[in-house]
């Protein structure tokens, strides 16, 4: 079987893939001013039939997981089918979703019953005013219920991802009540380290701070750092014995990130990129059309892989043409 690998030796057996631009957030780092349409783009969201080939395609070059990200994919009226699709028709075998938790306490029951592997679920602060003001949505209380209901419907793969954000969720008093919050809960916790994207760069200057201000804490409070699987993200993760559950960094301007690289994107509208931040990409929308395209789709993404760059360049400003996170599945 061919398998996903590039010119550099690391082989792909994650795929993150958007099914939407649309969020209904406004979160300052990514879409300050709300969800926008772009006019320079006509075409529509992949549709339920491109979406299962695209999986099936992936799953036959060795893929074993796939992201489901938007924007924020719930808004898809067609959404819970696309779930169905993925863990029933696809081949795939672990199917998860990020989310921002928009009405996930009623959400959670739905959520439980699709059989999806896991959830990661975007949470800048536990304080409910510094919540507010990253994403313009008094939402707090109902996406802390809606995890508490995840785990009364005995859903167990939960994760938390915030940004890290300069003097706004980056203190101490922070880093203790994420601390507090996963002593006695089964949730993983990440920092991410703020990006700076085509459109943020003054936003980027005033709020980014470097991820080991978090891991300096990591290490005053003696979490063991551990290593993770083939197929893993990019968070490097943290565990303490008296905790249920962990602590992890996701660091793009670290040294050595992209060398452990094990990830494609496929965009809302059939776009294989390569990078988040890359300049590199192709459209394989053509070749989502019917079902006997499969061999020439497969051949198509398999010679994409040889322009696959080391590194995104990040820490020496390059941003690629990622506008906002939003426009790439973050």
């Amino acid at each position: 079987m061919n398998i996903l690998k590039d010119s550099f030796g690391r082989t792909f057996p994650y795929i993150r893939m958007s099914i939407t631009d649309v969020c209904n957030f406004k979160c300052g780092y990514c879409l300050p001013n709300g969800y926008q349409i772009d006019r320079s783009d006509s075409r529509k969201f992949l549709h339920l039939d491109e979406i299962k080939r695209l999986a099936k395609c992936f799953s036959e070059l060795g893929v074993r997981k796939i992201r489901i990200t938007g924007g924020e994919p719930t808004v898809r009226k067609d959404f819970y089918e696309i779930i169905r699709i993925l863990k029933i028709e696809s081949g795939i075998k672990n199917v998860v979703i990020t989310t921002n938790g928009y009405h996930l306490d009623r959400k959670a029951k739905f959520l439980a019953n699709t059989g999806l592997n896991g959830i990661n679920i975007s949470i800048d602060s536990l304080n409910r005013e510094t919540f507010k003001n990253i994403t313009g949505h008094d939402r707090l209380p109902e996406i802390l219920q809606g995890i508490k209901n995840l785990q009364d419907f005995g859903f167990e793969n939960i994760k938390i991802n915030g940004v890290l954000l300069n003097e706004i969720n980056s203190t101490k008093k922070d880093f203790d009540e994420w601390s507090n919050f996963i002593q006695n809960n089964k949730i993983d916790f990440r920092y991410i380290e703020l990006m700076q994207t085509g459109d943020n760069l003054e936003y980027f200057k005033k709020y980014h701070i470097p991820s080991k201000v978090f891991k300096n804490y990591l290490d005053e409070n003696k979490w063991i750092y551990q290593t993770f699987g083939k197929d893993a993200g990019p968070s490097l993760n943290y565990i303490n014995p008296e905790y249920k559950g962990k602590f992890g960094i996701i660091a793009p301007y670290s040294k050595d990130f992209c060398k452990s690289c094990n990830r494609l994107r496929i965009t809302s509208r059939g776009d294989l990129r390569l990078c988040l931040f890359g300049n590199t990409g192709i459209s394989v929308r053509h070749l989502l059309q019917n079902d006997n395209q499969l061999s020439e789709l497969k051949d198509l993404i398999l010679k994409q892989m040889q322009f696959k760059k080391e590194s995104h360049y990040l820490e020496l400003g390059k941003t690629g043409s990622t506008k906002n996170l939003s426009k790439t599945g973050g």
